[in-house]
């Protein structure tokens, strides 16, 4: 009777039995052998080395496909040896991101595998989820769109702070980086701001609330003179550049800030947030949307909606989204005027006069000459 393979660290048999005639066995051995390893109840050191024997022999001579359901069973198994990983992330590709990305632990071993044929694994590092903040704010600070990509998909990690705003103010216009971050559950509404235009309605709303809750704390710059009638006027009679010239004008705006977002499909509500922000009373901007565009005035539910915008964000919160999504400041006052700032307001600086200029002080009165009794 044959010795049982247990007996045989190194598996010799099952390679040479994968070496008879032109039937390839090798890919069979690796995933049965590997599912054995996975299932065992109990993995002395005689049988981690056996496995580990192997796997290291077969893992570069077979086919990606297999090498790529073997790396999926290993790769986040605890018990997997480090030769295992290394073998399997020497292999390159999507099989070297799935070890880096899924590996409990990474020894400089893999990480050298990894890194033998000079591929970049800052990606695959970004999809773990034991990264340290200060690793997590490193990467993001790269500002390359694939990391940038995978830490927004990798939902274990805890977004933050810095690496929150960086993100978000990237995707403005990365459409796919915007999806990503709006799909994460972890990122307050109050944090979403430039990506309100890619938001849906629910989500609108609820950045809506958050950013209006803050903009009423502050005061609200005037309103420009005679906006209803000046825009009205310009829909009225069709004349787009007239209209977008004024709006810009009255808001403190380049020409072309409709072209801030890359999906036109969404200027309209960018129109919609600078139409809130500029005052415009709610009949008046329904005359807006019915006259400027035909496009626009022959679909009920597009003017519907735009409506149905106008009136759930307030002016203040029109006024900071537009600030957001464009990242630009908008005009205080019109004229290159600036902002009121109350003297008496706690934080508010007290002009004070030189020395030099100081009123002198008041000179002293003169005095009475008293008057004796006698002439």
């Amino acid at each position: 009777m044959s010795p049982s393979l247990d007996d045989a660290p190194d598996f010799s048999g099952l390679i040479e039995l994968s070496r008879l005639g032109d039937l390839d066995l090798k890919p069979v051995i690796l995933r049965v052998q590997t599912d054995l390893f996975l299932t065992a109840t109990a993995r002395d050191r005689k049988t981690v080395e056996a496995f580990e024997s192997l796997a290291g022999g077969l893992i570069p001579t077979v086919d990606d496909e297999t090498a790529e359901i073997v790396a999926r069973k290993l790769a986040p198994f605890p018990a997997t040896p480090q030769s295992v990983l290394a073998a399997l992330a020497a292999r390159g590709g999507e099989i070297r991101d799935l070890v880096i990305a899924q590996a409990p632990d990474l020894s400089a071993l893999v990480i050298e595998a990894a890194l033998a044929d000079g591929s970049d694994i800052a990606v695959a590092i970004a999809r773990r989820a034991d990264l340290s903040r200060s690793l997590i704010d490193e990467m993001a600070s790269r500002d390359v769109a694939a990391i940038d990509l995978a830490l927004a998909e990798n939902w274990q990690l805890s977004l933050q702070g810095t690496t929150v705003a960086l993100l978000v103010g990237r995707a403005r216009t990365r459409p796919d980086l915007a999806q990503a971050l709006l799909a994460r559950p972890d990122l307050a509404p109050g944090d979403l701001g430039p990506l309100f235009l890619y938001s849906d309605e629910e989500l609108r709303e609820a950045i809506g609330r958050a950013v209006g809750s803050r903009a009423a704390l502050r005061p609200a710059p005037p309103l420009p003179r005679e906006a209803g009638a000046i825009l009205t006027g310009f829909s009225g009679r069709k004349d787009v550049a007239g209209f977008v010239g004024a709006l810009s004008d009255m808001l403190g705006l380049q020409r072309n800030f409709l072209a801030g977002t890359p999906d036109p499909s969404r200027r309209y509500d960018l129109l919609t947030l600078a139409l809130r922000a500029v005052g415009l009373h709610e009949e008046e901007a329904v005359y807006v949307f019915l006259t400027l565009n035909e496009t626009v005035a022959r679909s009920v539910d597009r003017v519907y909606d735009l409506v149905k915008l106008f009136r759930t964000i307030p002016r203040g919160a029109a006024r900071d989204l537009l600030c957001a999504v464009l990242d630009m400041p908008l005009a205080e006052r019109l004229n290159g005027g600036s902002a009121h700032q109350p003297y008496a307001a706690p934080d508010a600086v007290r002009p004070r006069m030189p020395a030099t200029e100081r009123a002198p002080l008041r000179p002293a009165l003169p005095g009475r000459v008293r008057q004796s009794g006698t002439a």
